[in-house]
């Protein structure tokens, strides 16, 4: 493993803070500023169009690639109709249909995690929430192609998960990922959301915690106070260690990339 940036002075509930602003860069500007030729599919063949994933396929350094990106909106017009990144069924059913057309034409999957969790909603769990999160998790760990995953932002439960079974798994030095949001974490240990900045320190959710934990792989460095000041050196720090990453997976034998991904997740959650 290698990291790049130090830990700063900042704490956890001012990482927080960053990753939720709302003009950091979303996965549509990762994709412009790093993709060519991207054409964007619709729909999960049973249902409807999730707005909260934006999937395809495009060109990276001359090598075709799909992306598969949890997306919030820039404006609340959008935030509505991509229900603030929030995906539900008929999305991650979108990212299976990607997946599994990746592996079948032998295409390395890139993915980027934005999002506060799965959408929670009635409807949702009417068409098989919980399902398509499970199914992804299963499909994920068993693709023979590359798989790099990015957490801009925010990386909330499963709905985070469902999108970072991953051979390399690289966060923003300001992103968050967790098992649920500091306040819900505080509702249930403490039943007092107000306590949601002491949650943050407790669950050891910053990118930092987690390099230290050997969950994620690479810290992108950002400049003080957020991404959002200027994203030029990080999206050049994010490109370098892609195309050089993906280059050692994809001349990985099959059996042994898999095998490295299943070690990964089992390594997790083990500590003396």
């Amino acid at each position: 493993m290698d990291i790049s940036v130090n830990r700063s002075k900042l704490t956890a509930w001012e990482r927080v803070g960053i990753a939720r602003q709302t003009d950091r860069p979303k996965s549509q500007d990762f994709i412009k500023e790093l993709f060519n030729d991207f054409h964007e599919f619709a729909g999960d063949r049973l249902f409807g169009d999730d707005k909260a994933i934006i999937g395809g396929i495009g060109s990276f350094h001359g090598i075709p690639v799909t992306i598969i990106a949890e997306s919030k909106g820039k404006s609340l017009e959008e935030n509505l109709k991509k229900n603030f990144g929030m995906v539900s069924p008929e999305g991650y059913r979108k990212a299976l249909r990607l997946a599994r057309q990746a592996e079948k034409f032998n295409r390395p999957i890139i993915t980027f995690v934005d999002t506060a969790g799965a959408y929670p909603g009635k409807g949702a769990e009417e068409r098989g929430q919980a399902s398509a999160i499970a199914e992804c998790l299963y499909t994920f760990s068993d693709l023979k192609v590359p798989v790099i995953a990015v957490v801009i932002s925010e990386g909330g439960s499963g709905g985070a998960l469902a999108l970072s079974v991953a051979d390399r798994i690289v966060m923003f030095e300001n992103a968050i990922y967790s098992i649920l949001s500091p306040e819900g974490f505080a509702s249930i240990l403490w039943k007092d959301a107000t306590r949601a900045k002491e949650a943050s320190e407790v669950m050891k959710l910053t990118s930092f915690d987690l390099y230290e934990k050997e969950i994620t792989d690479k810290i992108i460095a950002e400049p003080e106070g957020g991404i959002q000041k200027g994203m030029e050196d990080a999206v050049r720090e994010l490109d370098e260690y892609l195309i050089k990453e993906l280059k050692t997976l994809k001349a990985m034998k099959t059996e042994v990339l898999l095998e490295d991904r299943y070690n990964k997740y089992r390594r997790i959650g083990k500590f003396v």
